[in-house]
C-alpha cells in the first residue's frame, strides 16, 4: 500500500522556482535597464497625452 504524505508535512512552493545566486547578474542589469526604459516611455506617453487633452479642452 503506497504511503501518502500529509498536506502539512510537505513544504509548499510556488509554481515558479527562482534561482538562488549564480552569475545571472548581467541579465538582471539588462532587465533593470529595460524596465527603466519602459518606465520613461510610459511616463513620456502620459505627459504627451495629458498635454494633448489640455490643449484640446482649453483651445479646441
Amino acid at each position: 500500500m503506497p504511503q501518502v504524505a500529509k498536506a502539512g508535512k510537505r513544504r509548499r512552493q510556488g509554481a515558479t522556482r527562482r534561482r538562488r545566486g549564480g552569475p545571472a547578474r548581467s541579465r538582471n542589469s539588462i532587465d533593470d535597464w529595460l524596465n527603466r526604459l519602459v518606465s520613461i516611455a510610459v511616463f513620456t506617453a502620459l505627459i504627451v497625452g495629458v498635454s494633448a487633452l489640455l490643449v484640446t479642452l482649453l483651445w479646441g
